[in-house]
């Protein structure tokens, strides 16, 4: 177990730095890219916990994968090509995009192929996965709580669907858009809005995948059955990974930040949007389209003053994965901030809404929870000055990296456990904050 401790908080500074390759597209680019025929090449694909999951699993199925000066090769085989075996045992570790995505390209499986991973991704709901790929054809075996590990069974006699998507998960729409990729006619998708990096993807391609919407619903068609060629990528950084960042800066005293060649894909600026409205003046320069995703570079300052929030539900889906960080700010802000219909928080890598209530309590933060929704009492004069231990937190990468932020801003003597966690995502986070000056 690695134990960061950290006293001492931030000094001033002005940085220019780069965060990891997003993680979302990084998953989508290998896992499309072994659907494709010939010679993939990927740049700035970082080599986190979850990517190397995910070449792990794709190298099981037959797919030639390796690295060269940087640069990722895949050798995809086309739809539905790679090489079944019996017995296979895929462990997605932490990832649980990797793994529900997977299972929508296994569909047709000839044989059973077992998908298991860490204590915290088992803990995670696979019903949304199941219930639509069952409709295209495919067989589970499943526990009763449909969690992992689980076994897929595909058909040979597949068939489209029509799925209406309620709860905004990008996970579960790609799942389903992938699976129609290896399914004869039309199959139609209503979700709720949620990141559309694998339709950007698609669109880039050429494949057959059209989308129509409006302020709640997309309206998504795929054709399936349609081959397509290998394809060159550059992953932008990851706005997830620059939120910790951001936050800092807005935290510390007279400091300036830039973060450079970050994508801002609309859908993934919902956490923008929010502390922005709270007073934050977060603003993106060069911007420019890379594949089909609107990259830029993020510019950031100090803030003295932060206004409470009532968050408007429309962001959430937007902004799920950093809420975390959003509480760090709302702790700060003059007010009683309100977030609401936040329950899919706590069917990430632990009950995140549980946990941030305690680390706010920890360190001196009034909080009211409930089982979707949290108030917190923000302290515009808000500073720590005690011991505080950080532990017990599943090994949850966005607890322990919201923690160090939190250390760095507000004081206090913090020992935060389960210090290796974030090497599932983020894997230069410490690195990064090394470079900067900062000591632990």
């Amino acid at each position: 177990m690695v134990k960061v401790v950290i006293k001492k908080r931030v000094n001033q500074f002005n940085e220019v730095i780069n965060v990891d390759g997003d993680k979302s597209l990084s998953i989508r680019s290998l896992l499309i890219g072994s659907q494709s025929f010939g010679i993939c090449k990927i740049k700035n694909l970082p080599k986190s916990e979850d990517i190397l999951s995910t070449i792990s699993g794709l190298k099981k199925l037959g797919i030639k994968i390796y690295f060269r000066n940087k640069i990722c090769f895949i050798y995809g085989k086309g739809l539905n090509g790679f090489d079944y075996k019996k017995n296979i045992v895929i462990n997605a570790g932490n990832s649980g995009t990797f793994a529900r995505l997977l299972l929508g390209l296994l569909i047709k499986s000839p044989y059973e192929l077992k998908i298991i991973g860490d204590k915290s991704l088992s803990r995670r709901d696979f019903k949304r996965i199941i219930n639509p790929l069952e409709q295209f054809g495919a067989k589970f075996i499943a526990n009763k709580k449909k969690t992992l590990p689980l076994k897929i069974l595909g058909s040979e006699y597949l068939k489209p669907i029509n799925f209406f998507e309620k709860k905004g998960s990008a996970q579960c729409k790609s799942s389903v858009i992938l699976a129609a990729l290896n399914t004869p006619g039309k199959t139609t998708i209503v979700a709720k809005k949620s990141r559309n990096h694998t339709e950007l993807l698609l669109k880039h391609l050429k494949l057959p995948i059209k989308v129509l919407s409006n302020k709640k619903h997309d309206l998504i068609e795929i054709t399936g059955q349609r081959q397509f060629k290998s394809f060159d990528y550059v992953i932008p950084g990851d706005m997830s990974s620059s939120a910790f960042f951001i936050v800092l800066t807005l935290l510390s005293r007279n400091s300036k930040l830039k973060i450079k060649n970050i994508n801002i894909n609309p859908s993934r600026t919902g956490f923008i949007k929010i502390i922005n409205k709270m007073g934050a003046k977060v603003k993106f320069a060069n911007k420019r389209n890379n594949y089909g995703e609107l990259i830029a570079d993020v510019c950031v300052v100090s803030q003295r003053k932060f206004k409470a929030i009532n968050c408007p539900i429309e962001l959430n889906s937007n902004a799920i994965d950093e809420f975390l960080i959003i509480f760090l700010i709302a702790s700060k802000a003059s007010g009683i901030s309100y977030f609401k219909k936040l329950g899919e928080l706590n069917k990430k890598e632990s009950p995140r809404l549980e946990l941030a209530s305690m680390i706010l309590k920890k360190m001196g933060v009034k909080t009211e929870t409930s089982k979707d929704s949290i108030k917190i009492f923000g302290n515009p004069n808000l500073k720590v000055n005690k011991k505080i231990l950080i532990n017990n937190f599943y090994k949850d990468h966005r607890i322990f990296m919201t923690s160090v932020i939190a250390a760095l801003c507000f004081g206090g003597e913090w020992t935060i456990e389960d210090g290796e966690s974030h090497m599932s995502s983020f894997p230069s986070f410490l690195r990064i904050l090394r470079k900067m000056g900062y000591k632990f």
